[in-house]
C-alpha cells in the first residue's frame, strides 16, 4: 500500500489525491453539498461515481478487416529498387 493509501473503518481502500476542478464544477459541488447537507467529499465521491456509471460499459468493437484484391503487376519500365527513379517518374520536374 501507498502512503496515501489507507483502510477505512469498512475496510474500503481511499486514496487521497489532488484534483483541480474549474470553477463552475467546484461551485455547483458547493451548491450541492450545501443543499444536501452532506460534506463536499461526500457529494464530489456521490457525483463520479454516478457519472461513471451512467457512461455505462464500451460497446463491443469488431476488428476492421481489409480484403486483399491483386491490382495487377508494375507498368513496364517501373522497378522497385530504383527509388530515385521512382520518385522522378512520380514528382517528376518539381523533385530537383
Amino acid at each position: 500500500m501507498t502512503a496515501l493509501t489507507h483502510l477505512d473503518a469498512s475496510g474500503f481502500s481511499r486514496m487521497r489525491t489532488t484534483v483541480t476542478l474549474d470553477e463552475d464544477v467546484a461551485a455547483k459541488l458547493r451548491s450541492e453539498a450545501r443543499r444536501s447537507g452532506k460534506p463536499f467529499k461526500q457529494t464530489l465521491n456521490e457525483a463520479l461515481r454516478r457519472g461513471l456509471l451512467e457512461r455505462g460499459p464500451r460497446p463491443a468493437r469488431h476488428a476492421f478487416r481489409v480484403k486483399a484484391r491483386d491490382l495487377g503487376g508494375l507498368r513496364p519500365g517501373i522497378a522497385l529498387d530504383d527509388i530515385a527513379g521512382l520518385l522522378d517518374r512520380i514528382e517528376g520536374e518539381r523533385r530537383r
